[in-house]
């Protein structure tokens, strides 16, 4: 339950990121802005590690943990880039594919169980992505290929995560905070912008909101399974119909709805799922090792 509520807290706060993200999307590159929230988040956490005595070092694993950099940056990339083009809830419905990926993966990549009713409901999450974005030459664009790519970038991402689980969560977000600035020195001095005083409060607003999201959602991955935490995601669908229609004026198809819909049945289907086979699992166990009373 912490992690399903650390996923929730997460995703909120990278909805919030989201729509700041849009706003300031509109006058400065991708490359800065991860630049500049990459800077703030790295003025707050590194503090915050040396106070709670955590060492700044190569961690174990360092292939696994430059790989899981470089998803961070290019799922951030991808989804800076595509909510340039398109409405705020267009690219989350994209996103809605994150959590089913992973539970489609988790079998392969994590060990995680898997049987016919979880495939099923898998299957019905990928007709619930299928539904909103009703697939056609007129509506697959260059755009939402970007944000589909970051779709998946941003499941592999949580596997790895995953699979990094006894890292702690400082480390963690700060190899996610260094990818972002590598990749803003790299690319940002193409196309700078000198930024106003309340844009530049933004861009460091970014950075603050999305350390603490990436803080929530590690931290979640790490102490609950990814097939149960990965389907709360799909809140994030919901805080970008409401503040998309907020901030932009939005309005979200009648398709888009459905689909999302589905989807989110699905997402509820694998957590009762998992949580009846962990039922069965603990009385399995209990069987097997009885506690025998006292003589």
């Amino acid at each position: 339950m912490i992690g399903i509520g650390l996923m929730l807290l997460g995703t909120f706060l990278f909805s919030m990121n989201d729509v700041m993200g849009k706003w300031l999307v509109a006058t400065y590159s991708v490359g800065q802005i991860l630049l500049l929230r990459g800077l703030a988040a790295l003025a707050v956490l590194l503090p915050i590690m040396r106070q709670q005595n955590v060492p700044i070092r190569v961690p174990p694993q360092p292939g696994l943990h430059a790989f899981r950099i470089l998803l961070s940056t290019l799922e951030v990339s991808c989804f800076y880039w595509a909510v340039t083009y398109l409405p705020l809830a267009d690219v989350m419905t994209y996103y809605l594919a994150g959590p089913i990926y992973v539970a489609a993966f988790a079998a392969f990549l994590l060990g995680e169980r898997i049987d016919k009713p979880r495939i099923a409901a898998i299957a019905v999450g990928f007709i619930g992505v299928l539904i909103a974005l009703r697939p056609s030459p007129a509506t697959v664009s260059w755009p939402a290929l970007i944000a589909l790519a970051g779709s998946m970038f941003y499941s592999l991402l949580m596997i790895t995560t995953r699979k990094l689980r006894d890292t702690d969560d400082g480390t963690l977000v700060l190899g996610q905070m260094l990818g972002n600035v590598i990749f803003g020195i790299a690319v940002a001095p193409f196309a700078w912008v000198a930024p106003g005083w309340l844009d530049l409060a933004g861009l460091f607003l970014l950075g603050i909101v999305s350390m603490a999201g990436h803080a929530c959602v590690n931290r979640s991955l790490k102490i609950a399974p990814a097939s149960v935490v990965a389907p709360y995601q799909y809140t994030l669908i919901v805080w970008a119909i409401v503040l998309g229609y907020l901030a932009f004026g939005d309005i979200v198809g009648f398709w888009t709805l459905v689909g999302a819909g589905v989807i989110c049945t699905a997402g509820v289907a694998l957590l009762l799922l998992e949580r009846e086979a962990a039922r069965r699992g603990r009385e399995a166990k209990d069987i097997r090792n009885p506690v025998l009373p006292e003589a």
